[in-house]
């Protein structure tokens, strides 16, 4: 088999979300012809807390090599893990291309540090390299930005270049992740193989949620219809959920049997009291009625438990129309009706429309009063459509495409393009 050195700073046991990238990958590429080695940071070294249930996701061949890092200091001044490991990650990266032959290297970002790790491998050993972003590098932020996100996208926009310049392969979750990587350094059309693949569903995550002995323990089943928000909130997500939080204070009786509970939407992962939904909904009077939020991040498997106790899966998108979330492949799997407010230009509502596997509503930026005077009329038609819900309706073979040994496939067939380059 031909082999792929898969340079990952997170990796099970880590709960951060991006770990799933390179995990799902690994598991299905021998099922195409390559062994996959995975390079990470030991464990001792990450900042949040461990879920060792994910460990029990990997494929007990799975070979997997760790680097040291250097430790947080108090205060923090370097937390990114990809900083702390670079040059552990690099010696060791370069010990296993030479030493066994590897025959492309692939680097999944963030940590958009690693990504430089592929220029200077390339340098040094001659390896083939891809990047893929699981979320844009370079962001430009709107006049009145902090001196932060300032500085996060001055540094940004000078590391990019220097780490894509050699690159035979840059993938993403969606095309308009790494749009602008090919607009600001046009040469590479000639030089490198672009393509998207989504974050794909593994089926065999859910059967193997139902074999651990986990309970749900954030909220109790009650005689409300419990819908479950789990994951990060985009900054753009926000205006849209203002729209549908007055929505529903004035329209208090359309609503009255809902509870909308949002997990791990927290500033920081590990915060316990980093809100970001309950301001918002205490504005408008929903706090601890309507809306609960449970900002620290919880582990993966736990999350899996919560879309399985609750009646039902929200899923909110973002103005911007790159943005595909994960989150509406994980919520046709887990067998629950689907509400579902995504962009209009979003490849998540080709998902839904073709499973048949929920209600949604096709958002247009320019018109976000709209969803406002609209989403007490969704919520009916949701209430309707989830009295009537079968898992049975849901047309699974329509989320085939979007498995995740259907977006491995892709990515190899996009690694045999570049390497032919």
């Amino acid at each position: 088999m031909k082999k792929i050195l898969i340079i990952s700073p997170h990796f099970p046991p880590s709960n951060l979300a991006a770990v799933h990238r390179s995990r799902l990958f690994a598991q299905h590429l021998p099922a195409f012809g390559w062994e996959p080695i995975i390079l990470t940071v030991d464990e001792k070294y990450y900042e949040e807390k461990l879920d060792e249930n994910l460990v029990k996701l990997l494929p007990q061949q799975l070979r997997i090599e760790k680097a040291k890092a250097f430790g947080v200091t108090r205060p923090r001044l370097i937390g990114d893990i990809g900083l702390r490991g670079f040059t552990q990650l690099y010696k060791k990266a370069k010990r296993l291309i030479i030493g066994e032959a590897i025959d492309f290297l692939y680097i999944p970002i963030p940590s958009f540090y690693a990504a430089i790790l592929g220029r200077m491998l390339h340098a040094s050993t001659g390896i083939r390299y891809g990047i893929d972003y699981i979320d844009p590098w370079v962001h430009t932020f709107p006049d009145g930005a902090s001196v932060r996100h300032k500085a996060s996208e001055a540094i940004a926009s000078f590391l990019e270049p220097i780490a894509i310049k050699n690159a035979s392969l840059i993938t993403g979750v969606a095309e308009g992740y790494y749009k602008g990587v090919e607009e600001r350094n046009p040469y590479l059309k000639d030089t490198c193989i672009f393509g998207a693949m989504p974050y794909g569903g593994e089926k065999q995550d859910h059967e193997k949620v139902k074999q651990l002995a986990i309970k749900p323990y954030l909220f109790q089943k009650n005689d409300k219809l419990q819908l479950v928000y789990a994951g990060a909130m985009l900054p753009k997500a926000y205006q849209p959920l203002e729209q549908i939080f007055s929505s529903i204070q004035n329209n208090r009786t359309a609503f009255e049997n809902l509870e909308l509970h949002f997990i791990g939407t927290g500033k920081t992962p590990d915060d316990p009291n980093g809100f970001n939904i309950k301001p918002l909904a205490e504005k408008y009077n929903l706090w601890q009625s309507v809306v609960f939020e449970y900002p620290r991040r919880i582990p993966y498997m736990d999350v899996l438990v919560h879309l399985d106790a609750a009646d039902g899966v929200f899923i909110l998108g973002s103005t911007e129309p790159h943005y595909t979330p994960s989150k509406v492949y994980q919520g046709v799997l887990s067998g629950k009706p689907i509400l579902a407010v995504l962009h209009k230009e979003s490849s998540a509502l080709q998902v839904l429309n073709k499973t048949n596997a929920g209600v949604f509503y096709s958002l247009d930026p320019e018109h976000l009063d709209d969803l406002g005077a609209s989403f007490a009329q969704l919520y009916k038609e949701y209430v309707s459509f989830s009295q009537s819900f079968s898992p049975a309706q849901v047309k699974q073979q329509e989320l085939e495409a979007y498995s995740a040994y259907a977006v491995t496939k892709k990515l190899v067939g996009l690694i045999d393009k570049a390497m032919a380059l």
